[in-house]
């Protein structure tokens, strides 16, 4: 009975974390076409599953590094609701001073390190925050999430090398949810699975149905907890699924790169769906309405906050040559 009780908490958990995820991107759709944010968005509404199984298992302390499809990513490590919705707005209480918009979200506070639109570009720098972290002897894991396509860059492996040589507590996470923009796996890639790359470069792997947080989250604490006693980084494949379009709020079915039909099948595997039907209605609701309510606060607090002053805009700005 203990283990039940304990498994249904951790389930309550993780839909809590994807339900404030979902509808906190479905308000940003709904709000995107008022032309009040006006940073590009790139919605990861589909794809829950993976951050909030991963985040699941990670401390405060622990650092996080996302690419550009980053909302779910700063959302489930802890990130602030309303510090991130100002951030859209371009406002200066958002979490980057309203100055990175939607693809630059940081949060040093929840571990939350950073994201960035480049193409696999924020992998090295995680692994170079596990590195630091291990010479200074701290307690810290790092997970740094990407996509399919950026497993096609150097840098991926660059840094899976020599984070395997040096057994750096480090969590490479591919979310592989089949295209890079509009490029479908099958043309970029051969038949082999991604996670495969783990026993290239010397190192743990996983694959795992990104659509199932359950089974996540089991992988990343098995992960974690391999990383903490100092056997090395894991890399995890998660399988799973972008409903919108590459960049922006809305569905793409009619670019043609991707069928009705196959969109309609991932639903039928939507992740909050499957966590929803193992828990009651009525604690759905509870954490539906609960969502909404700090979501609509977060959107009051973006819009009456004020834009950044003229001269804070090359404020933090590094000097070029």
């Amino acid at each position: 009975m203990r283990h039940t009780e304990q498994t249904n908490d951790v389930r309550a958990e993780l839909l809590e974390t994807m339900v404030l995820i979902r509808r906190a991107e479905q308000r940003i759709s709904d709000l995107y076409s008022d032309y009040e944010m006006r940073c590009p968005t790139h919605l990861c509404s589909g794809q829950e599953g993976t951050c909030a199984g991963i985040s699941l298992a990670l401390d405060t302390k622990d650092m996080v590094f996302s690419g550009h499809r980053s909302h779910g990513h700063y959302i489930a490590k802890g990130g602030d609701l309303q510090s991130m919705f100002a951030e859209l707005y371009g406002k200066q209480t958002g979490c980057a001073a309203g100055k990175g918009g939607s693809q630059h979200l940081i949060d040093t506070k929840c571990g939350f390190m950073g994201a960035a639109p480049i193409l696999s570009s924020t992998i090295s720098v995680a692994v170079g925050a596990a590195w630091s972290s291990k010479l200074d002897g701290l307690d810290q894991v790092v997970v740094v999430y990407f996509g399919d396509g950026a497993t096609e860059e150097g840098v991926f492996h660059e840094s899976a090398n020599f984070a395997s040589v040096h057994k750096l507590p480090v969590l490479f996470v591919c979310e592989n949810n089949l295209y890079s923009v509009h490029s479908a796996l099958d043309v970029r890639q051969p038949e082999r699975p991604i996670s495969a790359f783990g026993d290239a470069h010397g190192m743990a792997s996983a694959l795992v149905d990104g659509n199932d947080a359950v089974a996540v989250h089991h992988i990343a604490r098995e992960a974690v907890t391999r990383a903490r006693r100092g056997l090395g980084p894991t890399l995890i494949e998660a399988t799973t699924y972008r409903y919108f379009e590459h960049c922006g709020p809305n569905e793409d079915i009619n670019l043609g790169y991707r069928s009705a039909s196959e969109v309609d099948a991932w639903h039928e595997q939507d992740p909050i769906t499957r966590l929803k039907d193992q828990l009651s209605e009525k604690l759905y609701s509870k954490i539906v309405s609960k969502s909404d309510v700090a979501i609509e606060k977060a959107i009051e607090f973006a819009k009456a906050s004020p834009f950044p002053e003229p001269d804070q805009l090359s404020r933090h700005v590094l000097p070029g040559d």
